[in-house]
Order: structure tokens, then C-alpha cells, then sequence
């Protein structure tokens, strides 16, 4: 799996019809309209999300990894 900056999740999310809701601390909090749920994304200056975090943030997203993967390849 490929590492992925914070900033760059959170775009691909966009993408893929989410938008920012509010931020606590260095979280950005996602909804998608129509879905129940947010997604916490960890957004850290020059950091890489953990492989696990993104593995839990795709599994919160309700998206595949396909799906997920498709839409960072269009940032």
C-alpha cells in the first residue's frame, strides 16, 4: 500500500463526494451526504498516515480499496 500525506486523503475523499465538517486538533472530520458516519482523517504536517490508519479510514469511507485507490490516482 502506498503512503499517503494526510492533505492527499482528504482530497481523494473529496473527490469521492465528501466534505469537511468541522477539524478537532489535527483531524479533519468527514461526511458524505446521504451516508451515516464520518471519517476521521489525521492530517500532520510532513507526516505519512499509518498504513493501518488508512486501512480504517477507506473501511470508515464505505468505500473499496479500489474505489479509494481510483480516486487518488485523479488528485
Amino acid at each position: 500500500m502506498r503512503s499517503l500525506k494526510g492533505r492527499e486523503v482528504v482530497r481523494a475523499l473529496e473527490l469521492a463526494g465528501f466534505t469537511i465538517v468541522r477539524t478537532s486538533a489535527s483531524h479533519h472530520i468527514m461526511k458524505r451526504a446521504g451516508q451515516e458516519g464520518t471519517v476521521s482523517v489525521p492530517v500532520h504536517a510532513g507526516k505519512d498516515v499509518k498504513t493501518g490508519t488508512l486501512a480504517s479510514v477507506i473501511r470508515q469511507s464505505g468505500l473499496t480499496k479500489e474505489q479509494f485507490w481510483a480516486f487518488v490516482e485523479n488528485i
